[in-house]
């Protein structure tokens, strides 16, 4: 089970923030960061992940990539589905 303080939640920012909050945790003693992301943040999320692993923690892997379709109500009642992605960053 992970943690919530274990999560990094991916939206408009720009990647780097990001990179900057997965290395921080991964670095410290947690052993798993899950990169959470939903709609159009989910390229900004894969960026991440791959910034992360190919030039900050270097000895970290994606243990996991989770995809799901989340329905969301949108304004006037309507029912929307929005992807979703889960990418899960384990360090050795």
């Amino acid at each position: 089970m992970v943690e919530e303080e274990n999560v990094v939640f991916v939206g408009n920012k720009p990647p780097m923030n990001y990179v900057l909050a997965v290395t921080a945790q991964l670095q410290s003693e947690k052993k798993q960061v899950t990169i959470k992301a939903r709609g159009r943040a989910i390229s900004r999320a894969v960026d991440v992940a791959e910034i992360v692993r190919r030039r900050f923690v270097t000895d970290s892997k994606i243990k996991e990539i989770k995809i799901a379709t989340e329905e969301l109500e949108a304004k006037g009642g309507r029912r929307v589905s929005v992807s979703s992605i889960e990418i899960y960053l384990t360090r050795e």
